[in-house]
């Protein structure tokens, strides 16, 4: 078949990680690039209402005490690998707030909690603009996070990050430091840029991403997101206004309907590959494989097809076609475009359907 091998091809061609780059902007030097952390994830009440307590000051072992309770590791499965990130508990029905990055693409998502207890968590929403989504799980007794006013917060006060780095075991680490700028501008974020970020010297490592910044009176006042991957200890959070702004829109609009179901594997198409074996598109989405009675079959897609667009939405890679499908729940109705025998360009028509059970 046309795709035999291209697949050799891809593996080689393709890394096998993604890592995630931000630049911080502001600076008249070179823009610095930004290493972002990975992973996390949380039924979900009526009225969920998130805790904002009185203030008493508090001793860092008193703070991380009070804390720990209501921090998770987050646990998540990829095509291509693991990761493991942090989040927040919201409520005491089950929901938990992390960065979108830390679980974007997630086949599986577990959360450990601070008593030991181990429990399978479901993406619930998302804001990928905001970088923050929200997993929920199925567990008694949670502790939510107190969660503080951000627009108090004053450069130089102290602050504690909390979270898994590294996913090292025995506990999340702990660190502390001052807030160090407000209102700071990440550039070069695939959905645009983060605003209004925090930025800290506490110290913020791979595994941090999606855990909590929290004043001296154990108030949550940012979710730790983004390092700068040059420097030393500069360390970035989205501020917690605007996290629990986001938080309430999501958890209003109810769990996320999951995402329609084609029924096609196959393989990125690139440059290389194209010009390797002599396609005709140097980008898109390769089928080497249909699943029987799918709405792929019932579409007319044939094997070595290159799937190039949807609706009106061009696909250059899997991960195209994947975050289609995740806008597009059962039941919708799609215009597919194919790129057939190296030179046609044939439409279909097709309607998504849900995943079958394995």
């Amino acid at each position: 078949m046309l795709f035999t091998l291209a697949r050799e091809i891809n593996f080689v061609v393709l890394p096998a990680l993604a890592v995630i780059l931000f630049a911080c902007s502001g600076s008249d030097a070179a823009e610095p690039d930004l290493e972002v952390d990975e992973i996390t994830t949380a039924k979900v009440s009526d009225q969920t209402q998130i805790n904002e307590p009185a203030l008493n000051v508090l001793s860092t072992p008193d703070l991380v005490d009070l804390l720990k309770p209501s921090v998770v590791q987050i646990a998540v499965n990829f095509d291509r690998g693991r990761g493991v990130g942090t989040g927040v508990i919201l409520d005491s029905s089950g929901l938990i707030l992390t960065n979108w990055h830390v679980v974007e693409d997630a086949k599986m998502i577990t959360v450990a909690f601070d008593d030991g207890s181990i429990v399978e968590g479901e993406f619930f929403r998302r804001d990928p603009q905001l970088d923050l989504a929200i997993v929920r799980v199925d567990h008694s007794g949670l502790q939510p996070a107190n969660f503080g006013d951000s627009e108090q917060l004053k450069i130089g006060e102290d602050v504690v990050a909390i979270g898994h780095a590294l996913g090292l075991r025995g506990g999340p680490t702990v660190s502390k430091g001052v807030i160090s700028a407000l209102d700071r501008t990440l550039v070069g974020h695939p959905r645009g840029d983060l605003t209004g970020l925090i930025q800290t010297d506490a110290a913020i490592n791979e595994g941090n991403s999606g855990g909590p910044l929290v004043n001296m009176f154990g108030e949550v006042v940012g979710i730790n997101t983004a390092k700068i991957n040059i420097g030393d200890r500069i360390g970035f959070a989205i501020n917690m206004n605007a996290a629990k702004a986001a938080a309430y829109s999501l958890i209003e609009q109810g769990p996320v309907p999951p995402p329609g179901f084609l029924g096609v594997g196959g393989i990125d198409v690139t440059r290389a590959l194209a010009w390797a074996i002599g396609l005709p598109v140097r980008e898109g989405f390769g089928v080497t494989s249909i699943e029987p009675g799918s709405p792929a079959e019932e579409a007319g897609i044939e094997l070595d097809d290159i799937i190039v667009q949807m609706n009106e939405t061009v696909i250059t890679d899997g991960q195209d076609l994947t975050e289609f499908l995740g806008e597009h729940p059962s039941g919708s109705n799609v215009k597919i475009v194919v790129v057939r025998d190296a030179r046609l360009l044939v439409s279909l028509q097709g309607e998504l359907s849900d995943e079958p059970e394995r």
